[in-house]
Formats: C-alpha cells, structure tokens, sequence
C-alpha cells in the first residue's frame, strides 16, 4: 500500500495532467471524460451517462473505475445507479430525468481521502416544441393605399429550450421569404401582400428535440381586411326635433372594396348605447340621418364600416361627434304635492305646493315659467286663481275645504299638459296596507299593500329624522297599479321616516308611517346612567335616550351591568321605551359600579361606569334612631334647666358672683381736719355693722411735691416707711389679689417721678392733700376689700382750660350724677362738715399705721363709728352722694400749673351691697 507521500504525488500527478498546457495553447491530456457530451434530453425520460478513464492515467496512479463517483450539481448520486462496465469505465444511469440537474461530474476518490473531478457535463432537460394552433391572419389598412397583414397563432406549451417559430407563405406557383418574429413567439407581420390571390400560410416551430408545423391557412388577403374608420365626422340638427343628420368621409377606393356601416349614438351623461339598425346602412354612403332622438337633447355619435358582404373585419368606432337637437313643447306636466300646516288656525290652512322640475326628455326644452291655478271645489261660484311661478314650489293661504291645483310648465314652443292636485278639506279615504320596508343594495325597497278602491297614483314621502333639525321632505309619485317602490339617494345608519298616501279619483287616503334604515351599525355611544334614588337594599336608575344620530339603527334593548367592588357581575335586560329601572335586593352600606349598554341589530354599545353606595340605614330607620335620641336628650335638658331653677342661688353664687353697685357706694366721704382718736378695742368695736366694707383708690398724680407745706407731706413719709415693712405681704401696697388688674400706688421714687404700676390692684385709699375750697387738707389711708376695679375717673385726671391769664389745673373729686344744681349741692355738704370737730394729727398717724399692719381680708373702715364728729361727717356726706354725683373742681386759691398738679388718692366710701363711682 502507498504511503502517504505517494498518495500526494499521484493527486499531484492527476492535476498537472488535466490542467498542463502544451505548446499550442490546449490540454496535453485528460485522465478520462463523459460521453455523451452535453446532452440535451427530454422531459421526464431516460438517460445514462459513461466515464471513461484514460490509460495514462490508470498506470500512473493504479486508479480504476470502481473509485469514480457521481455527482450532481456536488450532490453524490445514489450508488445504486452506478455501474461499472470494466476498470476504465463507469456508467451512472437516471430514470426521470426531471431531478436531473446540471452538471454532472465525474470524480475520483484517491486512497479514500482524497477527492479529484475527473470531467463535467452541461445537461439541457427539456420538451420538443408542439404543433402551432389557432392561426389567423387580418389585414390592416394603415392609409389609403397602405395594407400590412398580421399573422397570430397559440405557440403551445413552454419547451424550457430554446424554440423558433417562422411564418411561411406561399403562392401556387411562388413562395415567399419566411417571416421571422422578433421578441415574441405567437405573431408576424408581412408587409408584402397582394390582394384577389389566394394565399397559403402556416407555421413552423423547432427545437433540439425536433419540430412541428401548423395547419395551413388558405385566404384571399381582401377577404381578411380591416378597413380604418369613416374620418371627419359631422353632425348637424335637422328641421325635425328628433332628427340629427350625420355625414363623414371613407378612406377606403370603392375599386378595392364596397362598404357596409354601423352607426351607434348615445345621450350625454349616459354610458348605455343605441344602434341604428344594421339594414338601414347596409349600402355604401357617405351620410345618414337618425331619428326618434329626444328633443332638446344632446348626443355623441361614433361610426365603424366593413366589406360589404360582410367578409372581414369591423373598423374600429370613429371619434366621437355629438350633436344637439332643437327644443318641443313638454311631453307631461310636472308632478305635484302639498304640505298643509293648520297649527295657527284650523279654519285657515297654509298649504305649501311643491313640484319636481321635468326631466330633460320630458321638458324637451328650458322651462320659462310654471302656471298654477287654484279652484275652491266647495263654491262654483269663486273665481279661479291664477299664479305665475319660476321656482318649483309655491305657498298660499287658504280657507279650510276642498280645492283643485293645475300646474302647467311653459317652454318656448309650448305649455305641458296639465298635471292635477286634488286636496280634500280631510282624508277619509282608506290607507294603504302592511307598509314595510326592504334594504336592496345602495336602494331602500318600500313596499305596501294597496286598498280595497281603486288608486289612482301613490305619494311616498321620507326624510331624514333628526333632533337638531325639522324633517326636510322628499317625495316621489308611483303609478296606481305599482305596489312597491325603491328610494334611492338614502344614506346608510340613518334613520327615515316614510309615509305612503294613496290618492284616489276623489279623494286623499289618510297616510301610513314607517321608520326605516339602510344599513344599521351599533351605536356610536352608550347610554349615561344616573341614580335618582339609593337606598338601602334599592337603588332607582334614570337613563336618557341616545339621540337618533346616536342610535345608528334601531336600539332594540337596553342592557345594565352591575356589580360589588369584588363581586360578580349581574346583567339585567331593559325594554328600550323604558327611562328608568330600580335595582332590587342590593347590600347596604355597599359600593357598586353600574353601566349600561345599549344594543341595535348590529352591534352593541357601553356606556361609561357609574358608582353609587347604598345607604346604611333603610327608610325609617334613622328617625326610630334619632327620634328616641332627641326625646331623651330634650327630657335631659329638661331636668336641668328645672335643677338649675331650684338652685339658682347656688349656682349664681360660684358663676355670678355679687358685683357692688357703684351707684349704692357710701365710702367716698370727706375726712376731718383732724383724725380722730383711734379706738383699739376690738375688731367687731373697731369696725362695727353698717361700717366700711372696702375702698377703692383714685390716683391723683402731683408732679411736683414741693409746692405742699412739710406738714402736708409727713403722712406720705409714714406710709413709706410701713411699705418697706409689709412688702411680700398679700396686705401691701400691689400685692393684693382683691383687683384683676394693676394699679399706680404711691411712688417710694425721687421727687418728681411719676407713680409705678404695681402687680395688683391698690387696697388703700386716696392722699388727700389739698382741702376742698376753705378746708383743711387731711392725709387720710383706708384700707379697701372692694372687688370693683377702680373706675377710669378714679385712674385719670382731667385738663381743664383756662383763660388767657391763668394756668389749667387738675384735681379730681367725687361726683354724683343729680338734676339738681352741683355748685349747691356740694357747698352745703361740705359745709355741714366744716362743723365736725378735727382730730389731731397724732391720731391720724396712728390710724395709718394700724391700717397697714391690718389683715387684708378683714373689713376696713376708719375706726371711728363710734365718734359723734365721725357719725355726723357720715350722715352728711350720705345725704350728699344719694342720687347725686360729686364732680372735680379746680381749686382757686393756689392754682398750680397743669403739670405740678399734685397725684393723690381720692377715698370712696363703700356700702355693703355696691360702692358710688367717681
């Protein structure tokens, strides 16, 4: 066995001797080929290819025939189909050659390994051509002398090869030059013919796989001609108005052939045609007139000609002409209709007529004017009434009754006949029957039943239904003996109404209605759903009807879908006449969300979702509730308001505690000059019944203390020295709790400083320093429980303007409100209390300072009850304040500046039960 270097030599070897050029130019030599060479084979039949290996080759590389392998476009062919025939040549044999494709190779496996291609082949698979059929020649005249002729034939089924065909003719005694056709394979042409010869033509088809030939064709050229069409056409109104005269030019010698015409017309606008009849053009000529036209109506004419013995062909239809006859009168009056509207006054119609304008064939001209006359058939006596009308309706008013209408239209030849309109004063005649309509195509079919009596003609009026706009009519009239009628011009997913009234000899049929669609579609929304009422297990649904134009057909139910958050679903169908329904047996204090769908024949339509929440309590259960809740709450407010009347002292005694009536105070009195002895028995002596109960304290400031005598000033200088004693103590100056708001005490400041605010209310009572007119100032501090706060005339001092020449002063003093006169009144108080004996100074100081070691919840006084002087100042000044008002004067012996008016505290005498304001 060879190793393998030796295998890659001999691989080597076999290339070298396929591929090496000789000198020349060619191949030295091959190791083998394939016979037959480039075969063409037919479809579907048997072959069997040969490899045949050189000798040169076989003594090189010991390759053999057993080591070829087929192939077929580099697929392996099966071995089955190989055959080796001895060591040098192999056949490969294929049954159908239909799975045969190209090429076809011849190889050789080396050692097994490697694979080298011997020789190729090309193979063509394909069908010999079949026999031509159908053949047919025409002669076509391209000018007046020029003819072609033009040979066609059915070339048969598709070879896969490449196939030609050739037309041949040939005379008796001549044959001509084959026709070869270019780009195609089915016609010729041949520009050389002679015509009154009888010709042979046929045709040859061939192929590798062999050839066919058609039958022959045997034909006189003139016998096969195309003549061109009649040229320069013309058409011309004759004196008739249904007459139009036609005329043109043949472009055909009389010598070469005699010719026959069809002549076809048609009205414009209108694609069907008309034909004159063949026998009246039958013979040569050159012109012709058609009749029975339309008056006043425009055609297009078109003519073709041929041999005239009718051997050959047709010429293609002239150019169209068209042509206009001349106007007649109108063949038949228009048709005529009314609207009456009796809604303003019964016994007075306003009857709208209308009128369809004629047709082009039946007005046979343009219409000039419409003449409408009206007879009242109730009284033969009323005139007639006559009316010249260009448009097509016209409106009159007119008593109720019965009337006759002729309309005639007006050309400029002549009137229409009349058309006639009977409207009776009311339609008792009978109605037609089992009105229905039918959608047909692009047309509604109405049909109906005719009545009993003899009907003249029928109206069929429609429109369009809408809710924006009025219903605009249209109309149409049928002949009595017609029971049914299509409506074109109707739009699809529209809603009509339809109504048929028949019209007899002497009378009007009431009318039958119907609402009718072409087409239907699903609505174009779904219904809005509301709820007018919820309760508790029910809930009350409202709906609007969708709009006619909304509906796109005929809603033939109403479907609500309703249901819980987490629920199924519950459908419930509703009639469509229907606006509201009540949802039953619902779960309280529930959400559910509600739609509705509304369905035509077509298709079905949702609205949009819709929650509601149903009540938590029924009817009647919130007033079993609340009203056995307000009963026990008013028998509660009840029993209080009657334990508040039985205690109503207790209870005004902690909310409304007793406010002293300033009106009833007694405290504010004037002291004596001198003070009295000071009594130090004990309290209930000291401060006996009917005495002080507290004291309130007006401040008066004085700005400037030098202005007072030392004397005058020596109280103030004990009270200072107390206060630096007792501060802290509930019973001192500002820290007291018996006022709600603070007030100015004596300052403990340098002179001249103004009085500070304290942290509660002041318990003692005013500094005296200036007497009143000729009295004796007193320094006088008395103690106050008075709850009262002080009065702003107790806290302000009031300006007073001067004259020119004197200074305002300020002092404050009490004042009681009295009609009597003030200047006396308070001149004989305070003269009665000059008479009361003074007590010394001593006693005063003493006073003072028992005041301000004293409790502050003991009741207050002056400690001298018991003192004749005292009872008699008392008793004065009681009569002075009772029902009268004492009022600050200024002091006019020693005026003082506005701003050296001395700050003082004012007493004011309390009583039991209230004190006297300032």
């Amino acid at each position: 066995m060879f190793s393998r270097w030796n295998w890659v030599a001999c691989g080597f070897y076999l290339v070298l001797n396929i591929c090496s050029p000789d000198a020349s130019g060619g191949l030295v030599q091959s190791c083998g080929h394939i016979i037959p060479e480039s075969p063409v084979l037919a479809l579907g039949s048997n072959f069997t290819a040969l490899c045949i290996l050189n000798e040169s080759c076989l003594d090189f590389g010991n390759i053999y025939a057993n080591q070829i392998i087929w192939k077929i476009k580099n697929r392996v062919v099966p071995k089955e189909q190989y055959r080796e025939i001895n060591r040098t040549v192999s056949s490969v044999t294929f049954n159908d050659t239909s799975s045969l494709a190209t090429p076809l190779t011849c190889n050789i496996l080396a050692d097994g390994q490697i694979e080298q291609n011997i020789y190729g082949i090309t193979v063509t698979v394909g069908l010999a051509p079949e026999k031509p059929k159908n053949l047919s020649c025409i002669v076509h005249q391209i000018s007046r002398f020029t003819y072609v002729m033009t040979c066609t034939w059915n070339p048969g089924r598709h070879t896969f090869l490449d196939t030609e065909f050739r037309l041949r003719y040939s005379w008796p005694e001549e044959v001509f030059p084959d026709c070869i056709p270019k780009g195609v394979n089915n016609s010729c042409t041949v520009t050389d013919i002679q015509f009154f010869v009888n010709t042979e033509i046929w045709v040859e088809a061939a192929n590798a796989l062999g050839k066919a030939e058609s039958d022959p064709l045997v034909v006189d050229p003139i016998d096969i001609v195309k003549p061109l069409s009649p040229q320069n056409v013309s058409v011309s109104s004759g004196i008739l108005p249904t007459v139009l005269k036609l005329s043109w030019e043949n472009w055909i010698s009389d010598a070469v052939m005699t010719l026959k015409f069809n002549i076809r017309y048609r009205i414009i606008g209108d694609t069907s045609w008309m034909e004159v009849p063949s026998e009246d053009t039958a013979s040569p000529r050159t012109s012709f007139s058609v009749q029975e036209l339309r008056p006043y109506t425009e055609y297009a004419f078109s003519i073709r000609c041929m041999k005239e013995d009718g051997v050959g062909y047709w010429s293609d239809w002239s150019e169209e002409k068209t042509g206009i006859t001349t106007e007649d009168q109108p063949s038949k009056g228009p048709p005529i209709w009314r609207i009456i509207d009796a809604s303003h006054s019964p016994a007075c119609w306003t009857v709208h007529l209308m009128w369809k304008a004629l047709k082009p064939f039946e007005a046979n001209g343009v219409i000039l004017q419409y003449e409408v006359t009206v007879r009242d058939k109730s009284s033969l006596s009323s005139p007639l009434k006559k009316y010249n009308v260009t448009s097509t309706n016209h409106t009159l008013q007119l008593p109720k009754g019965t009337y006759e209408v002729t309309l005639i239209a007006r050309n400029s030849v002549g009137a229409s006949p009349p058309s006639v309109l009977l409207i009776p004063e009311s339609n008792t005649k009978a109605p037609v029957k089992n009105l229905r309509t039918l959608p047909k195509h692009d047309k509604l079919w109405v049909g109906w039943t005719a009545p009993n009596s003899y009907v003249l003609k029928y109206v069929i009026e429609w429109c369009l239904v809408s809710s924006s706009s009025d219903c605009i009519i249209e109309w149409q009239i049928a002949l009595g003996d017609v029971q049914g009628i299509d409506l074109k011009g109707i739009k699809p997913f529209k809603c009509y109404l339809i109504t048929v009234y028949p019209l007899y000899a002497d009378g009007q049929g009431s009318g039958a209605s119907v609402k009718a669609y072409l087409k239907q579609d699903r609505p174009s929304k779904g219904p809005t759903v509301q709820t007018k009422k919820v309760g508790k297990a029910e809930a009350v649904l409202t709906w609007n009807h969708l709009t006619v134009e909304e509906q796109n057909g005929f809603i033939r139910n109403y479907t609500i879908l309703y249901k819980t958050i987490d629920g199924n679903e519950t459908v419930v169908t509703v009639d469509p006449s229907k606006t509201e329904y009540t949802l039953s047996s619902l779960t309280s204090d529930t959400l559910y969300t509600v739609r509705m769908m509304a369905s035509t024949d077509n298709g079905s339509r949702t609205g949009p979702d819709f929650t509601f929440t149903t009540q938590k309590f029924g009817k009647g259960e919130i007033e079993a509730i609340v009203v056995p809740v307000c009963l026990a709450f008013l028998l509660i407010v009840l029993l209080g308001v009657l334990f508040c009347f039985n205690k109503r002292d207790l209870i005004k005694k902690h909310i409304w505690p007793i406010v002293p009536d300033p009106s009833k105070s007694n405290i504010a009195q004037w002291s004596p000059q001198v003070p009295a002895k000071h009594n130090f028995n004990s309290k209930n002596q000291m401060y006996p019944e009917g005495s002080f109960t507290d004291v309130s304290v007006v401040e008066i400031e004085a700005d400037d203390k030098k202005s007072f005598s030392e004397q005058d000033l020596k109280p103030f200088d004990l009270l200072k020295k107390e206060k630096s004693t007792s501060e802290g103590h509930s019973s001192g100056i500002g820290g007291s709790s018996c006022m709600s708001s603070p007030r100015q005490s004596v300052s403990d400041s340098d002179e001249g400083e103004t009085t500070q605010n304290t942290s509660s209310t002041v318990q003692y009572s005013t500094v005296v320093l200036n007497g009143y007119r000729d009295q004796t100032p007193v320094q006088v501090f008395s103690r106050s429980e008075s709850t009262q706060p002080l009065l702003d005339s107790e806290e302000r001092s009031e300006d007073h303007a001067g004259g020119a020449d004197s200074a305002a002063q300020r002092q404050q003093y009490f004042r009681q409100n009295g009609g009597q006169d003030e200047n006396n009144i308070d001149r004989s108080c305070f003269e009665r209390a000059k008479q009361i004996t003074h007590a010394d100074e001593g006693d005063l100081v003493g006073f003072v300072q028992l005041q301000i070691s004293g409790q502050s919840s003991q009741p207050l006084g002056l400690g001298m009850a018991k003192n004749t002087q005292e009872a008699a100042l008392s008793n004065i000044l009681q009569a002075c304040t009772e029902g009268q008002a004492v009022r600050p004067e200024t002091v006019e012996e020693n005026p003082l500046p506005v701003d050296d008016m001395p700050k003082s505290y004012l007493p004011q005498t309390v009583r039991q039960g209230g004190y006297m304001p300032q």
